[in-house]
């Protein structure tokens, strides 16, 4: 009696039951080879039951009778009668998967990517496993390797949800687009992951924390410059960069200095001398003063660069490499006036982060310009200042390298001059390492050209090397050991102590014995 089991169902379904009432009523109707009736009871089970599984049982039921067109009619009814939160992974695998059996590779493979940009990673896992064997079984190189960047896509996105402000991330995440990009179209990607990256502001304004973000507004504008070519929003994206950066507490020379680089680069030259100049009046640093300097020797406006190495100086007299830079540039001009009373300027400064090398670059100023009496008289005065062994070594160098042609003799005169006043000075202040040193290189400049009566009276100088020891405390002060150390002893030593020639006649007696021994 179908009739009567028909009405029964129909009582059935008012009260709405579940699921499997509905399956019942439908096998009913095919029993009784009623494939209308049984699309009829389809369409009021999903009009009761608004869900994927309702959905998925009609489009299958159609796709049984051979109805593909209405199968597919049954999946696009369910994308727009449900609930987005409905659409997840077993629906869009099932409408994919019927696809793929109606051979429609190309339908198929949309569907999967709509899905995996859909849904969350977490919710996508087997979906993402079926795509993969899909390309693999229908698609090209050109699918296989978008099906990697798919994946990659996800583990990204899932990183940078966990954390924002890592920015190793975003920048892998970054270049990943960049490489997919295979036509103009697909900018927006890659410029949708740097905006995202950028919008995460280090917490605090504490500039080790802000040194990995500036690259991502570096990179942000190298794109746009050399990928997208468009210089206008690669300078946007810097001049936005330089309003995020709180400048009051530091700044980044780097920023300023790309953006003007990419100015001089459209030939707008004083757009680039306005942004350095503005950085200089607002966050002066040594890379900016450097970098502008640069720039204006490379366009060849000299004083502009003499009034840089002005604002710079004043800003930081102590700077050595500035003050040898300045007078560097005055040099490589030919103005040897200038470029002296520069170094006279620097070195009578009180305070000064590096004078050696200031002294050593004013030095190697008047040693170039063969300017042997300026040069003398230099170094005295760096004497008065300090009888460091360097300086009275580099000293009598110079008065060998001062001897010119037929004056070999003399210049080692003077240099055996200065080498005699500087062992004096050693001996009187009890400095015996320094002294060796100056005795060494003494001797090894006679040996390269003097008199044998020269080089005899140096090498009497020379101390002899004894081995020590000495007792060692521990970091309480009490006693530790002993340890063995080298000394010198020097000539005038020798005779002060009668013991040490005692000990050294000892020395030679046991040395005689032990050869007669053998």
């Amino acid at each position: 009696n179908v009739a009567g089991a028909r009405a029964l169902f129909d009582r059935w379904t008012e009260w709405e039951p579940e699921d499997h009432a509905w399956t019942s009523f439908v096998r009913l109707e095919l029993r009784a080879n009623q494939p209308d009736r049984a699309r009829a009871v389809f369409q009021r089970y999903v009009a009761c039951h608004n869900l994927p599984r309702a959905w998925v049982k009609w489009a299958k039921f159609e796709e049984k009778q051979g109805q593909t067109a209405n199968s597919r009619a049954v999946f696009e009814a369910a994308m727009q009668e449900m609930d987005e939160r409905d659409h997840g992974e077993a629906f869009f695998l099932a409408f994919a998967q019927f696809e793929e059996r109606a051979k429609e590779a190309e339908r198929a493979r949309a569907i999967y990517k709509y899905a995996l940009e859909a849904l969350p990673r977490s919710q996508a896992l087997d979906l993402h496993k079926k795509y993969v064997q899909f390309e693999k079984q229908h698609g090209d190189r050109r699918g296989i390797e978008n099906v990697v960047v798919t994946r990659k896509r996800f583990a990204y996105e899932e990183a940078v949800k966990a954390d924002p402000h890592t920015y190793d991330v975003w920048f892998d995440y970054a270049r990943l687009e960049e490489s997919a990009i295979e036509a103009e179209a697909d900018y927006h990607r890659v410029r949708d992951v740097y905006e995202r990256a950028v919008a995460n502001v280090p917490p605090a304004a504490d500039k080790r924390l802000w040194r990995r973000y500036i690259y991502l507004w570096l990179k942000y504008a190298l794109f746009e410059e050399l990928t997208a070519l468009d210089a206008e929003r690669a300078a946007a994206v810097l001049a936005e960069a330089r309003r995020v950066v709180p400048h009051e507490h530091f700044t980044f020379a780097k920023l300023w200095v790309h953006a003007a680089h990419l100015e001089v680069r459209q030939k707008r030259l004083d757009a680039a001398r306005k942004l350095l100049g503005q950085a200089i009046g607002r966050c002066p640093k040594d890379k900016l003063f450097k970098e502008y300097v640069q720039l204006e020797l490379q366009l060849g406006d000299v004083e502009r660069c003499r009034k840089l190495y002005g604002r710079y100086l004043e800003w930081s007299p102590s700077n050595c490499a500035a003050w040898a830079a300045y007078a560097d540039l005055e040099a490589s001009l030919g103005e040897a006036s200038r470029s002296r009373a520069i170094f006279e300027l620097a070195v009578g400064q009180e305070q000064l982060d590096m004078p050696e090398s200031l002294w050593k670059a004013y030095l190697d100023f008047e040693i170039g310009a063969s300017e042997w009496d300026k040069a003398r008289a230099l170094y005295r005065r760096l004497l008065a200042r300090t009888r460091h062994v360097k300086v009275w070594l580099s000293f009598a160098t110079m008065e060998v390298e001062a001897g010119g042609e037929g004056e070999g003799e003399a210049a080692r005169e003077r240099a055996a001059a200065v080498y005699a006043e500087a062992e004096a000075s050693f001996r009187e202040s009890g400095q015996k390492d320094e002294r060796v040193l100056v005795l060494e290189a003494w001797r090894d400049m006679l040996a390269r050209g003097g008199s044998e009566a020269a080089l005899a009276s140096v090498e009497a100088k020379m101390p002899k090397r004894v081995k020590k020891r000495r007792p060692v405390l521990g970091e309480e002060g009490e006693a530790a050991g002993w340890e063995e150390y080298y000394d010198y002893i020097f000539a005038e030593e020798e005779a002060a102590a009668p013991s040490l020639k005692i000990l050294d006649m000892a020395r030679k007696w046991k040395k005689q014995k032990v050869e007669g021994d053998s």
